[in-house]
């Protein structure tokens, strides 16, 4: 079995015209090649065909996101059973996607959910719910996903525990009235400044949080406003390109996803995009990270940012179905049925 880095790469002197004076690598083929084969997979199992679902090694073993952030099963989760899961105010449903983010963690979600009924405004609590997840730690569960690091945040809230830390944080950002001060934000930047404002929270984790609140009916923001490149994703660029010709990383997410129809062309590739909906700059920004993450073991002699020679995470397929759904304003939720049941084009 060959990896996607095996296959035909585009002609370098095309390459360098179309991009110069940035100046892409071989990996940067690969970028467009693994995207393309993540997004078949993804469809695939999502139409509930049988495995294996891609002929390449490297995807088969090990444990990447989707091609589109909206389609990876905690986003999935966020958005069916934290956001729309019944209608709410919009303070009550920012406080339930800040607090579902600050753990990340279905399971954590569901434990609170259990014990109180319901997560709102009206049940919220540091100490109760702060209480709920000492317990649940002290018999050995784990309240945080590994998907990201939380900062601890013990020297500016005040408490001894992180998780109780991460309450009060809560607290406080309802106390400033961010719901309020979200709605009044005209562009995507405001509501990330507005959000890293608060301790704890820096780049990384505002985007993410921003991202994530502009799945509600709360704000509307275009994906295409904003990006903030990541720490993966900025090893990912190193790999793809030997020189940015003096453009800012954010610069090159943006061509990225300006370009996508002409690379994916370029390349003979099949891109079945999500409903009609191109890849946004999130998504163009998460696969920089995991093309980073691929390059290891299909580029391992081109050097990213930092050491790392090794995917972590092995892919062990979830048996649960998920009914995929997206944020409804995005309009693509009828479109995806019809992708996935053969009924394009079907009047």
């Amino acid at each position: 079995m060959r990896t996607l880095a095996e296959e035909r790469p585009c002609r370098p002197s095309e390459l360098r015209k179309r991009w110069a004076p940035v100046e892409p690598t071989v990996v940067f083929d690969t970028y467009w090649r693994f995207a393309a084969q993540r997004q078949m997979v993804f469809m695939k199992r999502a139409r509930g065909d049988c495995g294996p679902w891609t002929a390449d090694p490297i995807v088969q073993t090990y444990r990447f996101t989707n091609a589109y952030r909206a389609s990876d099963r905690v986003s999935q989760y966020l958005i069916r059973n934290v956001i729309y899961a019944g209608e709410r105010p919009a303070d009550e449903t920012i406080l339930r996607v800040l607090l579902f983010k600050l753990f990340n963690k279905i399971e954590t979600w569901e434990l609170l959910c259990n014990e109180f009924g319901d997560v709102s405004l009206g049940t919220f609590s540091v100490d109760a719910y702060g209480e709920v997840l000492s317990t649940a730690m002290e018999s050995g569960l784990r309240i945080y996903s590994a998907a990201y690091i939380m900062p601890t945040g013990g020297s500016q809230l005040g408490h001894r525990r992180k998780h109780r830390n991460h309450l009060a944080l809560l607290d406080m950002m309802m106390g400033a009235d961010v719901p309020g001060k979200l709605q009044r934000c005209l562009r995507m930047a405001d509501a990330f400044d507005l959000l890293k404002s608060f301790p704890t929270i820096g780049d990384f984790l505002a985007y993410q949080f921003v991202t994530d609140l502009n799945y509600t009916e709360v704000i509307d923001f275009s994906e295409m406003d904003f990006v903030v490149p990541g720490p993966g994703a900025k090893s990912g660029i190193r790999k793809c390109f030997s020189d940015l010709g003096g453009l800012t990383e954010e610069e090159v997410i943006y061509l990225m996803a300006q370009r996508q129809a002409e690379e994916f062309e370029g390349l003979g590739l099949r891109f079945e995009d999500l409903g009609g909906r191109p890849l946004q700059l999130i998504d163009c920004q998460n696969l920089f990270c995991e093309t980073d993450k691929y390059a290891r073991l299909a580029h391992p002699g081109i050097q990213g940012i930092g050491d790392r020679t090794r995917i972590k995470q092995k892919f062990r397929p979830n048996p649960g179905r998920i009914d995929y759904t997206y944020p409804p304003k995005w309009g693509i939720n009828q479109k995806i049925q019809q992708q996935l049941t053969g009924e394009e084009g079907q009047a």
